[in-house]
């Protein structure tokens, strides 16, 4: 079928796409390219995507609804997984409108477009990030979440409201996945992951924010495209009288769901610096600095519902997907692109 990924040269539309089109499906790329990260990552990504003939880029803004709503006019197009934003909760301090133009007006854009062109199944992305100041660990998309700590963060939450309010007026099937630090080969380069690997490489120092004190559940790439495989044909239904078994978002009786999509295991930074640094071979300069604004203490997503619904469970190490993510680096970054870019 006919799949719209937006945000396809970005590091989870990237593997997503990939994943998609080995299966057969026809896909639709969008992404414009930004430079909050150096470009010539997405465009070496799209390189890897341009080999299958059932790929078609576009490089457009979704802020440009003319052009979108022409991408839907022109293709029968059946399930949406909207993946563009505008990344990184720290920018968002630095830039706050570009959260604005791209999560927020990005986001009403392409559900317009999806109420003007009915498809099948709007996935979208949301953030762990929207759980913010909550103390209930783990984290469950029972809890509220009324309390972001972070423009990114309340952005996210309001493209959960935002689908809510169509799925209830217009009957669209949305899901949104909030993605738990998700790593891996291709990835972000803004991400403390991939600039701890660099730095440790080149023998420089290392930031490591809150004295180190802090967990992430980090989730690998495979497992988070796996996630959203399984989910394509899975839209959620309209339910006359809501879950009562899983009450809080899940009571809405439109068709609307969210989920948590993570490792479900928490790993210690100081921890998951030494797995690092074993896989480099060299030990890392750390600087220990106070907490960051906007920044949480812990991310431990409860992934219960999901597991129910579509047998979703990780399965990667954090040393087997942080050995992955070295090896790439290695192949990529260091005099070897070339080799990377025919893997």
């Amino acid at each position: 079928m006919t799949i719209l990924v937006t945000g396809a040269a970005g590091f989870i539309g990237f593997h997503l796409s990939k994943r998609l089109l080995t299966l057969g499906h026809h896909v639709i790329g969008i992404d414009n390219l930004n430079d909050y990260y150096d470009p010539c990552l997405k465009v070496d990504r799209l390189e890897l995507l341009k080999v299958y003939p059932q790929f078609e880029f576009n490089k457009m803004d979704l802020t440009d609804r003319s052009a979108l709503n022409s991408i839907f006019r022109n293709n029968s197009i059946r399930i949406v997984i909207h993946l563009a934003a505008q990344a990184g909760v720290r920018y968002s301090l630095e830039n706050p409108h570009a959260y604005v133009q791209s999560n927020l007006v990005g986001f009403i854009n392409i559900i317009e477009a999806c109420r003007h062109h009915p498809v099948d199944h709007f996935i979208y992305a949301s953030s762990s990030s929207v759980y913010g100041a909550t103390n209930h660990i783990p984290f469950s998309t029972k809890d509220p979440v009324d309390q972001p700590v972070s423009l990114y963060a309340a952005t996210k939450k309001a493209n959960e409201l935002i689908a809510h309010t169509y799925s209830h007026l217009y009957q669209i099937p949305t899901t949104g996945l909030r993605f738990f630090t998700v790593y891996g080969p291709w990835g972000r380069p803004d991400m403390a992951y991939y600039s701890f690997t660099k730095n440790i490489f080149e023998g420089k120092i290392i930031k490591v924010f809150n004295y180190g004190d802090m967990r992430r559940d980090f989730t690998y790439i495979d497992d988070i495209v796996e996630g959203i495989i399984r989910l394509l044909n899975k839209p959620p239904k309209t339910r006359p009288c809501g879950d009562k078994e899983n009450p809080g978002i899940s009571l809405s009786k439109a068709p609307y769901k969210i989920y948590n999509i993570g490792n479900n295991h928490p790993e210690n930074l100081l921890s998951f610096i030494q797995v690092l640094e074993k896989l480099i071979g060299k030990k890392a300069k750390i600087e220990l600095l106070p907490m960051q604004p906007g920044d949480v203490k812990e991310t431990y997503a409860d992934i219960t519902d999901l597991h129910k619904d579509v047998g979703f469970y990780p399965s990667t190490t954090l040393e087997t997907g942080l050995g992955h993510f070295v090896e790439w680096y290695k192949m990529y970054h260091l005099n070897e692109k070339s080799k990377s870019l025919q893997d």
